[in-house]
Parts: structure tokens; C-alpha cells; sequence
């Protein structure tokens, strides 16, 4: 029973917000097209990717919204609650408010989303972008394996398990 339970939590920790697979950076791959860094039309999107920032190295804790540890949703829908905009808690039903738009559209502050686990057909993972470069969109998230950390979407990794943006505001 006891062996049961731990490959339980074992594969719930490995399916949830990025599990514990290496990435590789793609340097010839432009996945985004993006932009130079323009700041978003509405100021409160500039403070929820600030806020996200300030918990980087936080971490990985499933179901955590606090700097003693955060998963992927939590970040984002903590960072959100501090514009006073609350969000569904999990990543998959974050994938269904605001409008889908195409990587060249993604500003600061949209949400990426990702397929992470090659069982499950949902979406398992959110970041928060939170700057743009010219071909470079970076984003913020938790990741069982690094806590939250900054990453780039041109990562072979996050690239291949990317499945669509959203803007919330």
C-alpha cells in the first residue's frame, strides 16, 4: 500500500507543471517571431509580471501560492490576484478565460500554456511572459525539477510542449 502511494505522488509530481525532462536551447529556431519588447496598453499587466519576478528561485511545491513554494498555476494566479484579477486555480482551466493569440501578438503579462506529459492530452503547465526580445519570448513559471525560474520559448523543451498563448487583459 505504502510503495502504491508513492508511485502515485511520484507521477503526480512528474505530470505536473513541467516535470523533471531536460530541454535544449534551439539557437536556429524563431518559434515566436516576436517582437521587441513594447509595453503593454494596460499598466497592471507590467506589476503581475513584477510581482511573478519577485519569487524566482521559489521552490516547487504542488498546490503552493506562497514563497515557501508555488507550482505553475499558483504563480500565475497569485501574481494576477495582486491587480485584484482572479483566475481559475488550474492551469488547464486558465487555458479556457481571455483570448487566444498567435506568438507574434504575445506581450507582457499573456499567459503561454504547454502540454507537458506525453500521458495526458490536457494541458498541464502555465508561465507568465514576462519580457520580449527580438525572436525571444521569456517567460516566468515553476517547474518540479527548478522551482520557478525564467525561461525562453526557443528552449527545444518548452518549444515542443508549447500549445497556446492567451490574454487575459
Amino acid at each position: 500500500m505504502l510503495k502504491t502511494l508513492a508511485i502515485f505522488f511520484a507521477s503526480i509530481l512528474l505530470m505536473s507543471c513541467g516535470g523533471n525532462k531536460n530541454f535544449t536551447a534551439f539557437e536556429g529556431k524563431n518559434p515566436a517571431n516576436a517582437k521587441a519588447f513594447a509595453p503593454p496598453k494596460d499598466e497592471r499587466l507590467l506589476n503581475i509580471a513584477e510581482h511573478a519576478l519577485k519569487f524566482e528561485g521559489t521552490r516547487y511545491k504542488y498546490g503552493g501560492t506562497t514563497s515557501k513554494g508555488m507550482d505553475c498555476s499558483g504563480l500565475v494566479y497569485t501574481s494576477f490576484l495582486e491587480e485584484d484579477i482572479q483566475l481559475p486555480r488550474v492551469s488547464r482551466d486558465m487555458a479556457r478565460e481571455g483570448e487566444k493569440i498567435s506568438t507574434n501578438q504575445v506581450n507582457v503579462g499573456d499567459l503561454l500554456f504547454f502540454k507537458t506529459s506525453s500521458r495526458s492530452k490536457q494541458i498541464n503547465h502555465v508561465g507568465l511572459v514576462v519580457d520580449i526580445m527580438p525572436g525571444q519570448i521569456l517567460f516566468i513559471h515553476s517547474t518540479s525539477s527548478r522551482g520557478v525560474i525564467v525561461s525562453s520559448l526557443n528552449e527545444g523543451y518548452w518549444n515542443n510542449s508549447f500549445v497556446e498563448a492567451r490574454r487575459i487583459l
